[in-house]
């Protein structure tokens, strides 16, 4: 069984069990945390898709930790012009266990 949950502008397909690192959640370490913009819902090939949303379905997840992405280097350059800008930056995300789907 299988879910797409919507969070943070991004889309995500998850199953219980799953850890799952989305953008970051204002809430503690620990805490339970339900996702409600369900987008379709895969049960051993019984598909439920939305419109935009499955209705009544949810998916239950318990917060591990507030963690930083990877850096991403960005990077500026003209020619001819001895034009560079070097510059970093280093996401904010919540890590995520993916306890159970309701469908």
């Amino acid at each position: 069984m299988y879910a797409i949950i919507a969070t943070g502008g991004k889309q995500y397909k998850v199953s219980e069990g799953d850890v799952v690192a989305v953008e970051k959640l204002n809430v503690e370490a620990g805490d339970k945390v339900v996702f409600d913009q369900v987008l379709l819902v895969s049960d051993d090939g019984k598909v439920q898709a939305g419109a935009p949303t499955v209705s009544g379905a949810s998916v239950e997840a318990e917060v591990l930790r507030q963690m930083r992405d990877k850096k991403v280097i960005v990077m500026k350059y003209k020619p001819k012009t001895g034009y560079k800008r070097k510059n970093g930056h280093r996401q904010y995300k919540t890590q995520v266990r993916i306890s159970k789907i309701n469908a």
